[in-house]
């Protein structure tokens, strides 16, 4: 006769709440944890410019933080409107700042650059930083659209290899989402939260909002209070690393050809970021979001990152 073991002796089969991803979705969640969380653009930067980013952008100017603000909003407008405009039968209306013009008319001339080959936009990203270089902040407000118009191009592009469908405004402006993930936040920003998923919930209410607004008109206005709150948080966040690249490009000895090179080193750590964010948003697709978000918190402690 079988003994009965007690039922106090019987332990519990304790399944992984990430058991489902195979392993090489857990290998391409890693990769993803790793610059997710640690983004590492200053040491990019650093490498680039040949000196200590901490030690040459610790304390920009007030005047040169205003430029980088004004700047950085100017750019978002400008890659909301190009992100907007691959939906289908969309258009956006000119609105009044004199930013906000430029930003948009650089939109305008470089929205066919998506359909332009990697070595272009690579060689016109690196252009746009040789002219930051050798003239400096008087250029930030024309350069920096253009720079990230062009890495919009490339996130866009990253976003349809993992399998976003970008004719979806969503989808859309979760490219545009990409440059509120470059790096780690600080207490006077909007986003003031850190962390990956932090700074996902912190924008999901006004990407909803904007995305709904886009998705029910024929003709996008940018100057929607929808589309402007969205732009500015983005940009809220997007203005600290660029005050980092600022910094690197202020290096005195750097000239032309070191501007060139931050710039390269700025699309491809905004190029990492994307490829991460949107290899989450794949297996979001495939598994579930909240057995993903197990997965990406296990995987966030066993590399001491959380």
């Amino acid at each position: 006769m079988n003994e009965i073991t007690p039922a106090s002796e019987i332990l519990p089969v304790r399944v992984a709440p990430f058991a489902s991803l195979s392993d090489e979705d857990l290998a391409a969640l890693r990769r993803a944890v790793a610059v997710l969380e640690k983004p590492g653009l200053a040491s990019r930067l650093s490498a680039a410019a040949g000196a200590p980013l901490d030690m040459i952008g610790r304390s920009l100017p007030a005047p040169v933080t205003d430029v980088v603000a004004r700047s950085a909003e100017g750019a978002m407008r400008a890659a909301l409107r190009v992100a907007l405009a691959t939906l289908p039968h969309k258009a956006v209306t000119p609105t009044g700042s004199e930013i906000e013009k430029v930003g948009e008319e650089t939109g305008n001339r470089l929205s066919r650059l998506f359909q332009s080959s990697d070595s272009k936009h690579r060689a016109m990203a690196a252009l746009s930083g040789a002219v930051g270089g050798a003239f400096g902040l008087a250029t930030l407000a024309v350069e920096l659209p253009v720079s990230t118009t062009l890495m919009l191009r490339s996130i866009a592009e990253i976003a349809r290899e993992e399998g976003e469908d970008l004719s979806d405004p969503e989808n859309a402006l979760a490219c545009v989402e990409v440059f509120a993930l470059g790096g780690k936040s600080g207490a006077d920003t909007a986003l003031s939260e850190s962390g990956y998923f932090a700074v996902r919930a912190a924008l999901a209410k006004t990407m909803a909002e904007a995305a709904k607004y886009a998705a029910h008109r024929s003709v996008l206005d940018s100057s929607a209070p929808a589309l402007i709150r969205f732009a500015s948080q983005i940009a809220a966040r997007f203005g600290i690393v660029v005050s980092q690249k600022v910094a690197a490009q202020a290096v005195p000895v750097l000239g032309a050809v070191g501007g060139a090179a931050v710039n390269t080193a700025f699309m491809n750590h905004f190029q990492a970021m994307a490829r991460a964010h949107f290899t989450v948003r794949r297996l979001e697709r495939r598994y579930g979001a909240e057995p993903v978000r197990e997965a990406y918190a296990a995987e966030k402690e066993a590399l001491g990152l959380a």
